[in-house]
């Protein structure tokens, strides 16, 4: 099935403007008549308001809010019950990016120079933080969910940001490190952690919450977005290596610029021969920008069999996740359409 024609595809670009005005509610002060309060400094404007909703209304697909819609239609509740919890995703979403990119040392985000390139580090650190205070506004002031239901979807976005940072901090510290000793099973851990939680996982569960679901169904839910969504992560280390280059632009190999320790990567340093392993860990390390330097690591990369591993790894992940949610009892419709996610997520090009 082509990408254009995935079922998830068509769900995300039907949801895409009703999860925009969710983040407009929960955040107001982000739309254009904003900057004429006249109780609000023009400098905060200036320095908060327009570079924090440039961010925001640039781009992304809003893969994230739009499984927190489907985890409230899995438990028969209209999408709309799961909103907030959509906005709150994805404000977290906001605040992960501009501060993931500051570490890494990015240059582009979505086609435009980043945050902290165009405004400084110190206003980009507060333009994350603010998105994160609006993440958690955005539910304890939704309307409609009863106490327990507020207090069990916090408690769910705090748990969803602590594993985060755990995963986070693994990642920055073999980096800071310069560890190459990195094996498959810290990535999966670091990679599970990091990304898979916050990319499927926790919104699928938020939105059964905020749907009224019964454990087992946020259970099912859960653990199918846990291995869908680190399926997602290893799919995203392989566009980066060996996707379109046109698709990708400025970020196609990236990850070698920035020596990232991938699951491509820490598997060809474990199949490599020596002189093969000393070669790719230079290439890594050296922040080459050249294309010569960053294909021969990918060609170390290929001619090891980590490209392979990593795709077969992924499928095999995603088929797990199907299989699972099939004996789940969830809607039918939602059902369907998160299965097709689950091959959106390495089927995509970009």
């Amino acid at each position: 099935m082509a990408e254009k024609d995935s079922p998830f595809a068509a769900y995300l670009k039907r949801h895409r403007d009703q999860i925009d005005q969710a983040i407009l509610a929960c955040v107001p002060e982000l739309g254009p008549g904003a900057a004429e309060e006249p109780e609000v400094p023009r400098d905060v404007v200036t320095y908060l308001r327009r570079p924090y909703a440039r961010f925001v209304f640039s781009g992304g697909k809003r893969t994230r809010p739009a499984l927190a819609l489907l985890g409230a239609e899995a438990v028969g509740a209209p999408c709309e019950r799961a909103l907030p919890v959509a906005a709150a995703v994805e404000l977290f979403q906001t605040c992960a990016l501009i501060h993931d990119d500051i570490a890494d040392e990015g240059e582009m985000r979505r086609g435009q120079p980043c945050v902290h390139v165009s405004e400084g580090v110190g206003i980009a650190l507060n333009v994350g933080d603010a998105a994160l205070v609006s993440a958690f506004s955005s539910l304890l002031d939704a309307p409609g969910y009863d106490d327990a239901t507020r207090l069990a979807l916090l408690r769910e976005l705090v748990s969803m940001e602590r594993v985060t940072l755990q995963g986070q901090a693994l990642d920055l510290g073999w980096a800071r490190d310069g560890r190459w000793d990195v094996t498959v099973e810290d990535y999966l851990d670091m990679a599970s952690r990091k990304t898979a939680h916050y990319s499927a996982a926790s919104p699928l569960a938020m939105g059964a919450i905020a749907g009224g679901g019964t454990g087992e169904q946020v259970g099912a839910l859960r653990t199918f977005g846990e291995a869908a969504g680190l399926a997602f992560q290893v799919a995203d280390d392989l566009l980066n290596l060996v996707g379109d280059q046109a698709a990708q632009g400025k970020d196609f190999r990236s990850d070698v610029t920035e020596g990232k320790r991938t699951l491509v990567v820490v598997r060809a340093l474990a199949s490599l021969d020596a002189d093969g392993r000393a070669e790719l860990v230079d290439l890594l390390s050296s922040h080459a920008t050249d294309p010569a330097r960053l294909g021969r690591a990918v060609e170390l990369m290929e001619g090891s069999g980590a490209v392979d591993y990593a795709r077969d790894y992924a499928l095999r992940l995603v088929s797990e996740a199907k299989s699972g949610l099939e004996k789940a009892p969830v809607d039918a419709a939602a059902k369907a359409t998160l299965l097709s996610m689950a091959d959106f997520f390495v089927e995509r090009s970009s």
